[in-house]
């Protein structure tokens, strides 16, 4: 399975911090907000991954990022010329895709919790259709939302219910078959005059072959787009990480566990860092 993650759009939500960088080059707490999305997909054990964004941007992705080398990954990186909808990740990728499965992330998702790894990689661990997941919130107007059945077989899709319906809402993490490309082109823009991944999702569940796999309580998911949440989200970050002395989304400490690097491998990259807390982290772990 490959791995695309969205990070283009204005970031209008953070003006005027979006004006001249995009939002998912700010930090959330201690390093880029892109690197949370990177580790999601890193620990689903995705190593082949595309980076859509603006044009203005993607010298600064590349420079942040690299090659991804350091990491044992592959980077790639993709311009996204305006701004037509999630489901358009999947044609703007095409040629990346090729005849993989493809997991996308939006850049300014984040997720966290115990068994949170295995659940993801279990999840990707099918042949065809598609796979969302649902997470139970308090504000399900706010979002996608999943209608289930007591078996959490998914009966039906709204974006933004103004009625409560449900209060499973579709975090931004999906997982797909090939077909998805095929299915993308053949979408229709709404009245925003974008294909919208609820719309994508629709197909697969005319299809029977829509399944949603449940985050349990103890997986937190944030959306960091808003001021206020992507305050809250440092803030979580920074609490968890003084609670546990484990950095969340080290995206080196994740190749390294996943023996995507070697010790040699990071014993350099270490080096090479400047001094700063960051570095003695992975020292410490070193």
């Amino acid at each position: 399975m490959k791995g695309i993650i969205l990070a283009g759009g204005t970031g209008s939500r953070l003006y005027p911090s979006t004006k001249v960088l995009s939002k998912q080059l700010l930090p959330v707490y201690d390093k880029p907000m892109i690197y949370y999305p990177i580790s999601v997909l890193m620990i689903a054990g995705i190593r082949e991954i595309l980076i859509i964004c603006n044009k203005e941007d993607i010298s600064l992705y590349k420079n942040l990022l690299g090659d991804g080398a350091q990491f044992g990954l592959n980077f790639q990186f993709e311009i996204q010329t305006e701004a037509r909808g999630l489901a358009d990740a999947f044609i703007v990728g095409e040629d990346f895709i090729g005849n993989s499965k493809v997991a996308l992330i939006l850049g300014d998702n984040l997720f966290y919790g115990s068994g949170f790894g295995s659940l993801i990689r279990e999840a990707s661990n099918f042949d065809s259709g598609a796979v969302i997941f649902g997470l139970e919130v308090n504000n399900p107007s706010d979002f996608g939302i999943a209608k289930i059945d007591s078996n959490n077989k998914v009966i039906e899709l709204i974006e933004k219910p103004k009625t409560l319906v449900s209060n499973i809402a579709i975090p931004g993490l999906y997982f797909y078959d090939n077909t998805v490309v095929e299915l993308a082109k053949s979408l229709k823009p709404s009245h925003r005059g974008e294909i919208e991944i609820t719309d994508l999702n629709q197909k697969y569940l005319d299809k029977n072959q829509l399944k949603l796999t449940r985050f349990p309580r103890g997986i937190t998911w944030m959306d960091t787009g808003t001021p206020i949440n992507y305050y809250k989200a440092s803030e979580f970050v920074r609490v968890m990480e003084e609670r546990t002395g484990k950095k969340i989304a080290c995206l080196e400490e994740v190749a390294f566990l996943n023996q995507y690097i070697s010790m040699d491998t990071l014993k350099k990259h270490v080096d090479n860092l400047p001094t700063c807390e960051y570095k003695f982290y992975l020292e410490n772990l070193l």
